[in-house]
């Protein structure tokens, strides 16, 4: 299966709209309930047209089909689509904040073939490359093993609140990114 990877265009927002409400119904089944998964989507589960405008959300295309999404924000925002309460658009800076790692979705049918570490690579490259020396993200609790393989480390759970009067346990990650290679 040949796999590319490339910063999503606002074409691809119905197509991803899909991707995450089968990932988010498929694979964060055994973690959350039915209810907090639906609550969930849309608002703490979607897309942020903004990633988009900013070219710093990627897409995994494989079959000419979306397989995986995820991104990096320079911006405050930790989670969630644009109309999530969380939302903050204002820019960090590389050199005393952490880059935003967001919303990353495996379609079910391309589960565990390295699709969330490509897209994670690729992400973490392009905040190194942007200046920032670490990352942070908020985990779902079905992420969190991937993210703990990838040098992550938890700080803390978070119950975000849903609509529904439930709360939806994550946990908030950080990881130092390495130094950048400066031999030739």
């Amino acid at each position: 299966m040949e796999t590319i990877v490339r910063p999503a265009t606002a074409e691809d927002i119905p197509e991803l709209r899909a991707l995450i409400q089968a990932s988010v119904n498929h694979l964060q089944a055994t973690d959350y309930t039915e209810s907090q998964r639906q609550f969930a989507l849309g608002g703490i589960f979607g897309v942020d047209p903004l990633m988009i405008e900013d070219r710093t959300y990627f897409v995994a295309v494989s079959d000419s089909r979306i397989s995986a999404s995820g991104g990096w924000s320079r911006r405050a925002t930790p989670f969630g689509s644009d109309s999530s309460p969380a939302r903050d658009d204002r820019m960090l800076d590389p050199q005393h904040n952490a880059a935003k790692i967001r919303a990353l979705f495996v379609h079910p049918s391309f589960a565990r073939h390295g699709l969330g570490s490509l897209i994670l690579n690729t992400c973490e490259a392009a905040a190194k490359a942007a200046g920032f020396r670490r990352t942070e993200l908020t985990a779902t609790l079905t992420g969190v093993k991937l993210f703990r393989v990838r040098g992550y480390e938890p700080v803390e759970e978070i119950l975000l609140p849903l609509s529904n009067g439930e709360n939806l346990p994550v946990i908030r990650m950080t990881k130092q990114l390495p130094a950048m290679d400066t031999a030739h």
